[in-house]
């Protein structure tokens, strides 16, 4: 092959596609040059500009691939048919080869459903992602949490999601949970379309809804479907891009027929498509400047137009149809791959962790160094089952990986697509896809890199948990179920916590608040069928010292053979705020008044004593303890000495300290009509709360303040009842800050009848 001379080849980039049999030399332009198979030799590199263009030319390998995936979740209100939906979706993308609905006749069950809880938790809990296709683009179904638990879960499928369906009832309309959900995506920034289901039902008004969605969601939406007839005339939708009818023939709707527009309905279609192009040209520049000097807009302008809108977040598409009569959910599926984006088109961020948690953007491409996160585990028949998000680079099966979050390696021994309940095992994986991987011990939302990187996709700052459960089984038989849920829900959620009281050898569990170990207490009950009875919940208050107390102690003890002498001599003080520990011991002793070797058992012993304060038995925590000086005995004293002398010490120093017990104080964000502003904001000073601010969303008044959580027992009930129903809080912990003194001292004397009734 000749080599050009500069002038013969301005700026231009060639190849040689190596094949077995022939060498032809191509433009990058050209569609050979994305061959799979071809190794890319470099023969000419004119000056400047050309770097770039080696890049264009290397990317199709991955970016066809990935630009024909896309990573959605169905959610909804509960019985909008969301269910029904994704049954519908898997039987036309060929996955499930007969439908079964939801309450059906035979018994089956729809095939998301295979367990009880899932009647009350979202699609399922089953299977994380579903992976099905459609015109040769690859769908994951992914989980979408139903119960928003304010857990760390529910942000981690929503990490997960590159967009959403948001499915509405025709009849039901925008209802409370379709707002939380919506607002969930809206947070997380989640490009959606819109479903209204249930065209067939007594009452349906999709148009309604349409308006509904505007006012109560702020959805920036218009219709993309008019249906033709509605109720029981219910027969097809006109598509307003295409302007085509379509009707579903056949017993399960498979046979799509498209027509010309009925001619009765022609005024009405044109309204409406004038209608879509309005709303969309409002947030679209290219669109609105066609649609300002009045030139014919074709289907694909509007297609795209609708698309960029869709994934800028500024407009949401609306379909139509009737999942359970079989109508509207292929042109549904038309609609994901249409409008929402592929991994590529959104953005992702990781917290580095070597740079304290500094955000960085994850460009999505499979060059880069690998960052995958593990959104979900599943106890499966041969152990655990990871399934991993891949963000960047790509996994390889047999290869090593790095788990940030506690910085083993791990090999990957097996590497599986999921497909229904089959797997189908697979070699390798690219950025954008969601695999599983066996025999990987990790917890959930732990992050995986080739070790290049050290960039965790969630922080790794948990919460502390703020209440407490003591649960225990009913039946004595149940224990290693108990112990077995116990610890797979630890690896779930690391903000739930499991611990023993050593004085009641109670078994504990922690969280979030009362409505998340509420739930894992019914978890326990459902998925591994044991009865567990509930204590009291209990707050995790704290004790610290407000001021510098001295100590001056001798542990003497002579009672025949070797005895116990040891002395200590210093004093306790509150830590400086803001300092990174909670408990600091100083050792300023000069000389040898006490052998170094018993310097340990001092600092033990007074750690121990500082586990429970005296007030209320409760760990106290901003504590500085300084040893000036002490005496030991040449044959009495001992390790043992020390460490009692110095539990003696911190008791008889502490009440001099003037210690104070600290609350767990929680940031309470309230979303309630406005017309039940005032009787909210009573209620909440009666609870001994501060409102820090409030403000207007619409109708709704946003409440914030902070309350102690012992005040908060109960409150979703009592929230309800003062606002119909309508009201919501989401409440997370903010720190720990001193009680009153009234407070303090019914705390005090609850501890201390406790103790004498024991």
């Amino acid at each position: 092959m000749s080599r050009f001379s500069r002038s013969s080849a301005p700026r231009l980039l060639y190849y040689t596609i190596r094949s077995s049999t022939t060498t032809t030399t191509t433009s990058p332009s050209s569609p050979s040059s994305s061959l799979l198979a071809a190794t890319f030799h470099l023969r000419h590199f004119s000056a400047g500009g050309n770097l770039a263009r080696a890049n264009d030319a290397k990317e199709p390998w991955w970016k066809d691939s990935v630009e024909r995936l896309r990573n959605i979740g169905i959610s909804a209100h509960i019985d909008s048919g969301k269910t029904t939906l994704t049954e519908r979706v898997l039987y036309y993308t060929g996955r499930i080869h007969e439908i079964h609905e939801v309450r059906g006749r035979d018994g089956v069950g729809a095939k998301m459903d295979s367990m009880d809880l899932e009647r009350e938790k979202g699609i399922t809990i089953q299977s994380a992602a579903t992976y099905c296709t459609w015109k040769d683009y690859k769908i994951n179904i992914i989980d979408t949490p139903g119960h928003v638990d304010f857990t760390i879960e529910v942000e981690r499928a929503l990490r997960v999601l590159d967009g959403a369906v948001l499915v509405l009832c025709s009849v039901g309309g925008v209802q409370s949970q379709s707002i939380t959900v919506d607002r969930q995506m809206r947070r997380y920034e989640v490009p959606r379309l819109a479903f209204i289901n249930k065209l067939d039902r007594m009452g349906a008004d999709p148009w309604k809804v349409l308006n509904q969605a505007r006012s109560k969601l702020r959805h920036h939406s218009a219709a993309m479907q008019v249906p033709i007839g509605l109720e029981d005339d219910f027969k097809g939708l006109v598509d307003l891009v295409q302007l085509k009818a379509y009707y579903y023939h056949g017993s399960m709707g498979e046979n799509i027929v498209a027509e010309e527009v009925p001619a009765d309905m022609e005024a009405l279609v044109s309204e409406k498509r004038r209608e879509l192009i309005e709303t969309v040209s409002e947030v679209d520049d290219k669109l609105a400047e066609a649609f300002l000097n009045d030139e014919p807009i074709s289907a694909a302008d509007l297609e795209e137009a609708v698309r960029r809108a869709t994934i800028s977040q500024k407009f949401i598409p609306v379909f139509m149809g009737s999942a359970f009569k079989n109508k509207g959910v292929q042109t549904l599926l038309d609609g994901v791959l249409s409008y929402l984006p592929c991994p590529i088109e959104v953005s992702n961020y990781a917290l580095d962790q070597a740079k304290n948690e500094e955000k960085v953007v994850l460009p999505g491409s499979p060059d880069g160094p690998l960052v995958a996160l593990a959104f979900k585990l599943e106890e499966g028949r041969f152990g655990q089952l990871t399934y991993l998000r891949i963000y960047e680079g790509v996994i390889r099966k047999g290869d090593f990986i790095i788990n940030v979050n506690t910085g083993k390696k791990i090999k990957v021994p097996r590497l599986v697509r999921l497909h229904s309940d089959e797997m189908e095992d697979i070699q390798e994986a690219h950025a954008g896809q969601i695999v599983a991987v066996f025999g990987v011990d990790c917890a959930s939302g732990d992050t995986f890199t080739d070790g290049s990187v050290r960039y965790t996709m969630t922080s790794m700052n948990v919460p502390e948990p703020v209440m407490s459960l003591a649960v225990q089984p009913v039946s004595k038989d149940s224990g290693g179920q108990f112990s077995k849920a116990l610890n797979r829900f630890q690896k779930e959620d690391p903000t739930f916590r499991v611990g023993l009281d050593p004085e009641s050898g109670q078994t504990i569990i922690s969280g979030m608040g009362e409505l998340h170990l509420d739930i894992y207490v019914e978890r326990i009950k459902r998925e591994y069928k044991v009865d567990a009875s509930v204590g009291k919940p209990r707050v995790n208050f704290r004790e610290t010292v407000t001021q510098r107390a001295e100590f001056d102690y001798l542990h003497k003890k002579q009672s025949g053979g070797q005895g116990q002498y040891g002395r200590v001599i210093g004093y306790i003080e509150p830590l400086p705020a803001g300092s990174p520990t909670k408990f600091e011991f100083e050792n300023l002793l000069v000389g040898q008044a006490i052998p170094s070797n018993f310097i340990p058992a001092i600092e033990k012993g007074f750690k121990e004593a500082a586990n429970s304060g005296s007030l209320i038995g409760h760990p106290v925590e901003n504590l500085r303890v300084v040893l000036i000086d002490g005496a030991a005995h040449a044959v009495d004293s001992s390790e043992l000495a020390f460490k009692m002398a110095s539990i003696y010490a911190f008791r008889q120093c502490y009440t001099a300290s003037r210690p104070v017990i600290l609350e767990p104080v929680m940031l309470v964000e309230l979303k309630v009509p406005t017309e039940f502003q005032g009787a909210v904001a009573g209620d909440i000073n009666k609870r001994k709360g501060i409102i820090v601010g409030n403000d207007q969303e619409g109708d709704d008044s946003v409440i914030t303040a902070h309350v102690p959580l012992n005040n908060m027992f109960g409150y979703s009930t009592a929230l309800r009842s003062m606002t119909q129903g309508k009201g919501e809080f989401t409440m997370e912990y903010k720190e720990h800050s001193p009680v009153s003194h009234d407070v303090q001292t019914q705390l005090v004397n609850t501890y201390k009848g406790n103790k004498a009734a024991e």
